[in-house]
């Protein structure tokens, strides 16, 4: 990725879900990194919650969030696997209006290179709902280590070349 010398760096507001029916925020350590991670690329928490591995509350949440102007991104973590409990792809597709079937594909093909064919095993996704982005990833630490440092990092930096799904933001609610 190439950033642009010549562009200003715009943070964007991003609100962080962990999905799951045993963490809690003090041993949250999916939702740590990614805290982490965006507020020392520049970006702003602007929500953070931990809801159990139930759609209609998966849902109820993501709905909130995409109806909140003040936030312009929601990445959870947790629930993408293939268990019986794992609902979060579900949750997302219910509220999406476009899927980002580029940002799965990708993040699996990063995994590969570290976890081999263990891969297949997560639908981590992306997808536009109300002009706010989603990614569901999957809940390890590693994996949000992964698609933050080798994919969100870059696509959510103004500044990066050829581009990036900040300058669309302005564009993602037309008709």
């Amino acid at each position: 990725m190439k950033i642009e010398g010549n562009r200003d760096f715009l943070p964007v507001n991003i609100a962080v879900l962990t999905v799951s029916d045993t963490r809690s925020e003090a041993d949250d350590r999916s939702g740590n990194t990614l805290v982490e991670r965006l507020e020392a690329a520049g970006h702003r928490l602007a929500a953070r919650a931990i809801v159990r591995d139930q759609a209609d509350l998966i849902v109820d949440q993501l709905r909130a969030w995409i109806d909140d102007p003040e936030i312009d991104v929601v990445i959870s973590t947790g629930g993408t696997g293939v268990t019986g409990r794992d609902v979060t792809p579900e949750a997302v597709l219910q509220v999406a209006e476009k899927e980002v079937p580029g940002f799965g594909e990708l993040f699996r093909w990063i995994s590969f290179q570290k976890i081999k064919t263990s891969t297949i095993q997560s639908r981590a996704l992306g997808a536009v709902a109300r002009g706010t982005y989603i990614f569901a990833l999957p809940g390890s630490p590693g994996a949000c280590k992964d698609a933050w440092d080798e994919i969100l990092v870059h696509q959510l930096d103004s500044r990066t070349k050829p581009c990036n799904f900040v300058e669309l933001m302005p564009r993602l609610k037309e008709v």
